[in-house]
């Protein structure tokens, strides 16, 4: 009788803590690098998908995600000088040191020689990419990752294109492909995982009341009336 009080005992125990553990699927600021491309003034003028305000936000929750959690990022840029100007000012003021940025000619960030280097070198199996347009900037290294065994998550609201039909397909071509569609906000929820976490709890906050739309008022309404 002692011996199986023991065993269901033990079997509770072994149950509690399986249960504790995370899906390898969920991102952590550990396992995976941010790749994000070609959010400039040119490609955002025939961006249809989304509005504008909207995707601004967005891309301003996944680049302060990434510092608050110190997550390896690559920004690229495609002809910054000669066509598609300025990264959002969002980005220049997450990582406002240009000299890190890649620019490139190719269409598919993979293809460049710098910007592959520099986004492999970051040694990261899982990667993270949103970007300016999803029919082409995304799906070219989307694709070419998977392809070359990585795992590839799409912020798909911090992407866009020049109609909803154009970015929709794309998405549906990558996950076809394997890629896996995210949003902006549970990128940076994902991240947090939980709120007992104090070392980035304020700063995660204070993102979402700036850019967080509907449920940053609601944080900023919550901290206010329990001063009262």
């Amino acid at each position: 009788m002692k011996k199986a009080v023991l065993f269901i005992s033990l079997g509770l125990l072994s149950v509690s803590v399986f249960a504790q553990k995370p899906s390898p699927e969920l991102l952590s600021p550990t396992n995976h690098a941010l790749v994000m491309i070609d959010h400039e003034g040119q490609m955002a003028f025939a961006t249809n998908s989304i509005s504008m305000e909207e995707l601004r936000n967005n891309v301003a929750l996944v680049v302060g995600a990434s510092n608050i959690f110190n997550i390896p990022t690559v920004i690229t840029t495609v002809a910054e000088g000669s066509f598609s100007g300025p990264v959002f000012p969002e980005i220049l003021e997450a990582y406002p040191d240009k000299s890190t940025y890649i620019d490139r000619t190719t269409m598919n960030t993979w293809e460049d020689i710098n910007a592959h280097k520099a986004i492999t070198g970051k040694g990261k199996k899982k990667l993270v990419m949103g970007g300016l347009w999803t029919s082409v900037c995304i799906v070219g290294p989307v694709l070419s990752a998977i392809d070359e065994g990585y795992e590839v998550y799409v912020i798909t609201d911090a992407s866009g294109d020049i109609s909803k039909e154009a970015h929709d397909q794309s998405v549906t071509r990558m996950v076809q492909a394997g890629a896996k569609p995210i949003t902006s906000l549970q990128y940076l929820l994902e991240l947090q995982r939980d709120w007992a976490r104090q070392e980035t709890y304020k700063a995660v906050n204070d993102l979402v009341v700036k850019n967080g739309g509907a449920y940053g008022l609601g944080v900023q309404y919550a901290r206010e009336m329990l001063k009262h």
